[in-house]
């Protein structure tokens, strides 16, 4: 093994405290820097945020640019992972969600929760106002950032991709109707520019670029140049621009962390055990339908991970962007990457549960 090769070990095997000084860092700056935060708060069309659609392009360009698109053909024609995926966001998970998040935040936290606020001329208790802004993020599947939670888990990326291609899919048919039945409102407007922007930016972007420039190197450099130095090179600016996201992140929310800590700890907490039981159903669901783990693993984490850019634009529409909802998913971001990091370590630690000679 290289020395470059030790270095990035190095760099990955100590992820976790990278990500915990990321999150310190950004909580600082939004504390120290309000005004700065707010500015880079405002770049954004339709609820995407530039500088964040621009770090996650870094993220996923290097995974996308890795991909065997022969190997998303043969990916289509295995479609366990994609049926299991498909059930656990639309049949499970948004009716977990619903429960967890109406047991702690309208029982067990009720009464640390107290005050009202005024929606659509509605007086509306605040915890209701927070249930609805979890029930946003459980009908809101991942589109983007699992390309790299299960790159990271070392998983099937050609599966995953086709996976995301077929949760964008579903999710502008899906997403309207069954988060207004869950929330009780009879005509949800679905954030059509929202998703369709995001998608674009997140995955089609990175997908066309990685694709065409994979497909011109290769035939430039050869196969054997383009994995030994062009790849080897680019794998680190992945995990850079996964670190300077989330500085970006909590430094947008650092003042909002520091003035109402309490608040974002009691949402967090049923948000953390959705996403665990949902990994936790989709895990072992892949290992009773015997998928090999390079498949299980970005299923797992598909349906563990929420398209928080949607269910913020969403809250914001319906409730206003200061209302009880539009927190809820705020902190459904601040949670989402230490959460999926944990669970990519789980994903890895469990390997060894998983026949190598069974597929999917």
């Amino acid at each position: 093994m290289s020395q470059k090769e030790l270095n990035l070990n190095f760099f990955e095997k100590y992820l976790t405290l990278w990500v915990i000084g990321c999150i310190g860092l950004g909580v600082l700056l939004g504390k120290l820097f309000p005004g700065a935060a707010l500015y880079l708060d405002k770049i954004s069309i339709h609820q995407v945020s530039i500088p964040i659609a621009i770090c996650l392009f870094f993220m996923m360009y290097p995974i996308m640019v890795k991909i065997d698109f022969s190997e998303v053909i043969k990916a289509g024609k295995t479609p366990k992972p994609v049926v299991l995926t498909l059930f656990i966001n639309w049949c499970i998970k948004p009716f977990t969600m619903l429960v967890i998040a109406t047991f702690f935040l309208g029982v067990v936290f009720k009464d640390f929760l107290p005050g009202f606020e005024i929606i659509k001329g509605s007086q509306v208790q605040l915890y209701r106002s927070y249930i609805a802004g979890c029930i946003l993020l459980g009908v809101a599947p991942c589109t983007a950032m699992v390309l790299v939670w299960g790159h990271l888990a070392k998983g099937n990326d050609g599966h995953t991709l086709v996976m995301v291609a077929i949760n964008s899919l579903t999710m502008l048919f899906l997403y309207a109707p069954l988060g207004g039945w869950l929330l009780g409102i009879n005509k949800m407007p679905i954030p059509w520019h929202t998703i369709v922007l995001s998608v674009i930016i997140y995955v089609g972007l990175p997908l066309f670029l990685g694709y065409h420039s994979r497909k011109y190197i290769i035939a430039k450099k050869g196969k054997e140049w383009f994995e030994d130095k062009f790849l080897h090179y680019l794998t680190p600016i992945s995990m850079g621009a996964l670190l300077l996201t989330l500085i970006l992140l909590f430094s947008l929310k650092g003042e909002l962390i520091v003035s109402q800590p309490q608040v974002i700890l009691l949402i967090a907490i049923p948000l953390l055990i959705q996403t665990c039981l949902i990994f936790a159903i989709a895990f072992l669901g892949a290992k009773w339908l015997k998928l090999s783990y390079r498949d299980a693993a970005p299923s797992a984490l598909i349906g563990a991970s929420n398209h928080f850019e949607v269910a913020i634009a969403t809250s914001a529409m319906l409730f206003g962007l200061s209302s009880g909802a539009s927190l809820a998913t705020v902190v459904g971001v601040l949670i989402e990457v230490p959460i999926m990091l944990l669970l990519v370590k789980i994903c890895l630690a469990n390997k060894h549960i998983f026949n190598r000679r069974t597929t999917s």
